[in-house]
């Protein structure tokens, strides 16, 4: 059961990660946590060589440690295809978000139900997984019929429990995207 709830908090906290790198016209600094920077030969997430921060409203500012590598950054940024404008600076770079148009909040919007879906799979065959489990026990008269139905009841609870926080996810998502 323990690897259960496991998989399913890893299953949560994966889309959290997925929602926070759809970008809804507001500047926020974990939009640009999925992008790797060629650092010296080695790929790392961009908070890793510069400080990541809130300018204003619509715009980031990256203020990277070593002036050298403002270029590779600016190449990850544009090569990311993240919708976004890069300005260079003798500081570091400026990120822009235009406003959204209602045809990139509907396509947002459907990205967004796109890895709620797949969740809810990862959530499905995680308790399929289980439910064989159990099955297969109950086969064996390792467990009781009335042991083994507890145990689905409770791993039942749990795929709820998991379920309404990922719809939670999505609303508070749809809720971003719609403003």
């Amino acid at each position: 059961m323990d690897d259960l709830t496991k998989k399913l908090q890893a299953t949560v906290d994966w889309l959290r990660g997925e929602y926070s790198g759809i970008r809804t016209g507001q500047a926020a600094p974990g939009f640009l946590d999925n992008i790797k920077v060629d650092n010296y030969g080695v790929k790392v997430p961009i908070n890793q060589v510069g400080s990541v921060g809130i300018e204003n409203a619509r715009t980031l500012r990256v203020a990277p440690w070593d002036t050298d590598s403002i270029s590779a950054i600016e190449r990850a940024i544009i090569d990311a295809d993240l919708g976004v404008g890069v300005v260079t600076d003798s500081s570091g770079l400026r990120i822009t978000f235009p406003e959204l148009t209602g045809e990139r909040r509907e396509q947002l919007l459907k990205l967004a139900k796109q890895k709620l879906e797949e969740a809810r799979v990862r959530v499905r065959n995680g308790r399929d997984e289980v439910m064989k489990s159990i099955d297969s026990r109950i086969k064996a008269k390792e467990t009781g019929e009335d042991e083994g139905r507890r145990e689905r009841d409770n791993v039942q609870k749990h795929i709820d429990e998991a379920n309404k926080k990922l719809e939670t996810l999505f609303v508070e998502k749809e809720k971003e995207i719609s403003q």
